[in-house]
């Protein structure tokens, strides 16, 4: 019971404190004059990947490598699988294929770079390296494609912005939103990792499926918010391009990071099968996407289906 409740506290802090990060980071910029366009592509799009960052980060100091590789792998299947799935069943999601070409070109390519890198069994600097190269510079060919003239992902990427209401103002509630908001995602990633470690311990189960699965959802949970108001507010550029975001933020900017302060061996189920899911995963999410150009209730349906399926995997065979 006492891990249970450490965990569900976690969670409840990092969605807390993700939150007030994001309101607060988006309120400093608009307050310093950064542009909408580019508020929602670093702020609100990879600000949503705040507790990944933290949680990732602390299991990989803490010796935990199956922990801070899997929250990431399991969270890239579940914001596809689970959060695009749940957000289409609300409201089927038409999409420009031109607005999201880039970016889930960008998914398959970072999934496919993970697979490559893996294969030595272990991700160390030079990995980090490579990983944290290939974020900058998607961030550059982002900007720079979206502000010399007005396309289709600007705008998604402005209206990603334009979401968040309830700012703070002043700057003296920016700053005590931000320093609160990372002060629950530090608290609430230590108690995250405290209970799923003793839940994992006590029931026999292996940090790496904790990881892949729990923590997961856990720290994908901002993810959720934004897309399912998105999907009710009929914005669904806005939905699917927060997740595409955060897929690419997680591989490439907190394995980039996590690896760069500690190398991570990678777990051999990891290699067996999570790893070709999220693959598997992106890659069906493109199709859907640009075959019918929407995200229909029934392919809603068959990613939550295949959430289920990689669950129930995940805690059997796996």
């Amino acid at each position: 019971m006492l891990y249970g409740l450490s965990l569900l506290a976690g969670i409840a802090l990092l969605t807390l404190g993700g939150e007030a990060l994001i309101r607060g980071a988006v309120a400093g910029a608009r307050r310093m004059g950064v542009s909408p366009l580019l508020t929602g592509l670093v702020v609100v799009g990879f600000g949503t990947s705040a507790p990944e960052l933290v949680v990732s980060i602390d299991a990989a100091l803490r010796q935990q490598p199956d922990i801070a590789v899997g929250n990431i792998v399991g969270s890239n299947i579940s914001n596809i699988l689970l959060i695009l799935g749940l957000s289409a069943l609300i409201c089927p999601m038409a999409v420009q294929p031109l607005a999201l070409r880039r970016d889930g070109l960008v998914v398959v390519s970072a999934s496919v770079l993970f697979i490559v890198l893996a294969l030595a069994g272990s991700l160390g600097r030079l990995q980090a390296i490579v990983f944290l190269a290939g974020l900058i510079g998607y961030l550059v060919w982002a900007y720079i494609s979206e502000s010399r003239q007005p396309v289709p992902a600007a705008e998604m990427h402005a209206s990603e912005a334009e979401e968040m209401t309830a700012l703070p103002t002043g700057g003296g509630m920016i700053v005590l939103a931000l320093v609160i908001g990372l002060g629950m995602l530090i608290g609430g990633s230590q108690l995250l990792l405290f209970g799923a470690i003793g839940i994992a311990q006590a029931l026999g189960i292996s940090e790496a499926v904790i990881g892949l699965t729990i923590v997961a959802v856990g720290t994908s949970l901002p993810e959720m918010a934004v897309s399912v108001i998105a999907a009710l507010r009929r914005h669904a550029d806005v939905a699917v391009g927060n997740i595409l975001g955060s897929n690419i933020f997680n591989l490439l900017g907190i394995l980039g990071i996590s690896t760069l302060l500690q190398p991570l061996p990678i777990a051999e189920r990891v290699a067996q099968f999570d790893q070709w899911v999220m693959l598997g995963a992106a890659g069906l999410l493109m199709l859907f996407l640009y075959t019918g150009m929407r995200l229909a209730r029934g392919e809603g349906l068959l990613l939550l289906l295949g959430y289920a399926a990689y669950i129930g995997l995940s805690f059997t065979i796996y």
